[in-house]
């Protein structure tokens, strides 16, 4: 039976993906993983991506029954984060403080365990550049963004995840080509930036 992986996050997993059809997972880095994977290992593994732009580690909590567990994973791949900070910009005045995001982070984990035990968790670290989106409100997106990527990494501790750092390798990639060359706008990743993130989690699932 095939190993099957389910990608959870916001815009940046959703990237476009169908709703009605799994084979069809969007335009980002689920679909390189899921391309990758299926090259390198043809019938080991079945993907499916459920992120939905725009979406909190709240929205993750509230949906993850049908989006995560229903569907009986083996992994399961987590990057949120970013929208925990925007959500607070622009007068919407609905973010998840860094303190409340990583609890609910713990009990959406502590969730999983009790329902699915066994299944494996990978996290995938939140990350920010200066961008069209982020540049306005820079100074809030620079302090926040790093304080739910830390919140995100103890978490993973916590519970024995696999952590993926991103942030940095964003920033050294920012030394051979502009941000707007990995993030479109500060925030969503261009084709370079899937695929920066691709290779990191393809990595991660498998254990290289």
């Amino acid at each position: 039976m095939a190993i099957k992986v389910v990608f959870q996050g916001d815009s940046i997993t959703d990237v476009g993906r169908s709703r009605d059809n799994e084979r069809l997972s969007g335009s980002g880095y689920a679909t390189l993983v899921a391309a990758r994977l299926g090259f390198e290992a043809p019938g080991e593994y079945e993907c499916v991506n459920r992120g939905i732009s725009g979406n909190r580690v709240v929205d993750l909590y509230a949906r993850w029954r049908i989006d995560a567990l229903n569907l009986k994973p083996d992994i399961i791949t987590i990057l949120i984060g970013v929208n925990d900070v925007w959500h607070d910009v622009n007068e919407r005045w609905n973010g998840v403080e860094a303190d409340r995001f990583e609890e609910v982070y713990d009990m959406l984990l502590n969730y999983t365990e009790q329902k699915a035990p066994g299944t494996r968790v990978i996290i995938l670290e939140p990350f920010v550049l200066p961008g069209t989106a982020t540049d306005p409100y820079w100074d809030y997106f620079a302090a926040e963004v790093p304080l739910r990527a830390d919140a995100a990494k103890r978490v993973a501790e916590k519970h024995g995840c696999a952590f993926v750092p991103l942030q940095a390798d964003f920033d050294a990639a920012c030394e051979k080509a502009p941000a707007s060359h990995w993030l479109a706008d500060g925030v969503h990743p261009t084709a370079a930036g899937h695929e920066l993130i691709a290779r990191k989690l393809y990595a991660a699932i498998r254990g290289e």
